[in-house]
């Protein structure tokens, strides 16, 4: 299975991912953070995973999302007849459920039903009952239980069963994990929580304004984006997987089931250019609780509650995808210093504000204490957008947004009416733009580099018209532009910057893919220098990337025409929608 092969389930509190296979191979309950019941993803049967499909067929002819939903219908065609499979995770009132409907189409159809289920990333294996016509499992702290129309009989690492589905038949599964320690939850009705699910979709959708250009493929971006988020909380996960290969076989392997500030402010600049006010709210209270204290204590991602400690750690046991080791659980540079994070959290309240959030005086004072902090900080080297983990540098692209976040500060003291030192703000302002207008610019090449000193090029120089550092008419935005096309593309797609065994800036050995967040920007910098043909070419390239569901993962491996990184990637699908709104 390709990660394409893959589509998102999800309750915005967790996820699943279901291959064209029929197996759902990926579910990690109660929390996208939290240990997996299926984990065959990074290793194999042996580590969990849940099949329905027809006996004997391999892989289904289609599947697609019913409407603007997140219910998915895979259809099966056989000698015998047609059957589809509805998968959908209901939006969780107390208990997590996942829910597969069986229903004929046309015909007899033999189907087949394989379940093993792993606890903690596949390492666990269960106590399995029988008990009152349900199978319970249970390991330590999980407890599941399989509502199933079958007597599933015990094959040694797995149950199984076998029914036959005529055309005008439905049978139903639910799986419903709790703690073990409390007592066995109720039954649901599969084909009421279906009706319900989808009206929660269809409902949440209906209050989008998004342009027509491309729409069909902005909203299944924002249906993505509003999965990833942690509904209690307000948290956004950057992805719901972990360890999904930037590289085959390569140790370029991340998990990424954690809030970064920035990719959640960009998430929620997204959701707040299409309408949606109201998570925009619950992010920003969300920080609040995330952030409180002291701002040199402020980190770069947190866990989806608002956890700072999220240690990093190998699951020796999972093989990894395809061979990619180690597989990693927790992440290290949660402790990093990345500098940008604080133009992309005061950019993202800005452009709240500007469209509908309500003012609130303690996210006022979190900004000025947070501007405090960039006053003493801007000029020190960091590991930047992209989490190096080599020494520290002064990238530009941290510097370009240590100014946005000056710039940002200005503006809201200006257009909100709020109070602060706003002559010292504009001050600092201008001295980091001189700065790196002269550190940051190769006047020899007429491009901005990657650091201070490095004539090396990086994607994140995109964002310095997007971000308004500089005009899209300025020369040094043009050459800057050209200059990545030029030297950091693959097949017309972007690298995020060149990675070879003479430049060692990650700290790390292998390649990896072209990034997809850098070619999307790569099409907005078109657009916005006015060369929208270019713009719209390069978009709808990348447009013919997605999967057959319309999902992306992190990168693309433009050689092997295959998806990379973790999947679905929520920086990918955010720059998708920027994108279509610049061209529109």
């Amino acid at each position: 299975m390709r990660i394409e092969d893959y589509a998102l389930l999800g309750d915005t509190r967790s996820a699943a991912l279901v291959g064209r296979d029929g197996s759902i191979d990926w579910l990690c309950l109660p929390r996208f953070d939290s240990p997996s019941c299926f984990a065959k993803l990074l290793g194999d049967e042996s580590n969990g995973f849940w099949r329905l499909a027809p006996a004997g067929y391999e892989m289904a002819a289609r599947r697609a999302y019913t409407d603007d939903t997140l219910i998915l219908e895979t259809v099966w065609e056989t000698s015998t007849g047609t059957v589809k499979v509805i998968d959908f995770m209901p939006p969780r009132q107390a208990n997590p459920h996942l829910v597969r409907i069986v229903e004929g189409v046309s015909g007899t159809v033999d189907m087949t039903v394989e379940i093993s289920i792993r606890f903690d990333y596949g390492r666990i294996v269960p106590w399995v009952r029988r008990f009152d016509g349900r199978l319970h499992a249970i390991g330590g702290p999980d407890s599941v239980w399989i509502d199933t129309p079958l007597h599933l009989e015990d094959s040694g690492d797995r149950y199984t069963g076998t029914f036959a589905i005529d055309a005008g038949q439905r049978q139903a599964f639910v799986f419903t994990w709790h703690p073990s320690h409390q007592p066995e939850p109720d039954h649901i009705d599969p084909v009421e929580q279906l009706a319900e699910t989808r009206l929660f979709w269809e409902e949440w959708v209906f209050r989008c304004w998004l342009p027509s250009r491309c729409r069909a493929a902005a909203v299944r971006s924002l249906i993505t984006l509003k999965a990833l988020i942690y509904s209690p909380t307000g948290g956004i996960v950057a992805a719901p997987t972990t360890s999904l290969p930037e590289h085959l076989g390569g140790v370029r392997n991340w998990d990424y089931r954690y809030c970064w500030l920035r990719d959640a402010a960009m998430t929620l600049d997204a959701l707040t250019e299409s309408g949606y006010i109201t998570e925009a709210g619950a992010w920003r209270d969300w920080l609040l609780r995330a952030i409180a204290g002291r701002p040199e204590d402020l980190q770069i991602m947190y866990g989806v509650a608002g956890e700072r400690r999220l240690p990093e750690q190998t699951l020796n046991w999972l093989p990894g995808y395809e061979g990619s080791r180690p597989v990693r659980i927790g992440n290290d540079a949660a402790g990093q210093l990345q500098l940008d994070v604080y133009g992309e959290v005061l950019n993202c309240f800005y452009r709240a504000h500007k469209l509908g959030m309500p003012p609130h005086d303690y996210a006022w004072t979190i900004v000025c204490r947070l501007m405090d902090f960039i006053e003493r900080s801007w000029n020190h080297p960091d590991e930047g957008l992209w989490e190096i983990r080599g020494p520290r540098r002064h990238f530009v692209h941290s510097k370009v947004m240590a100014w946005v976040a000056a710039d940002r500060a200005v503006r809201m003291v200006g257009k909100f009416g709020h109070t602060g030192p706003v002559e010292d703000w504009r001050a600092l302002r201008d001295r980091i733009h001189a700065e790196v207008c002269d550190k940051g610019f190769d006047p020899e090449r007429g491009t901005f580099t990657q650091s201070y000193g490095s004539r090396e090029l990086d994607a994140a120089l995109l964002l310095i018209p997007i971000v308004g550092f500089l005009p899209p008419e300025d020369p040094r935005v043009i050459g800057t532009i050209e200059a990545v096309k030029r030297e950091l593309t693959v097949d017309g797609f972007v690298l995020r910057y060149p990675t070879s065994e003479s430049n060692d800036i990650d700290g790390l050995p292998g390649s990896e893919g072209v990034f997809l967040a850098c070619s999307f920007w790569l099409a907005e910098a078109l657009a916005i220098i006015g060369r929208k043909h270019e713009a719209m070419e390069l978009f709808e390239r990348l447009l013919a990337l997605t999967n057959d569901v319309g999902l992306l993962a992190e990168e693309y491996d433009p050689v092997q025409g295959r998806q990379l990184g973790n999947f679905p990637q929520a920086f990918t699908h955010i720059n998708l929608i920027h994108t279509a709104q610049a061209l529109s």
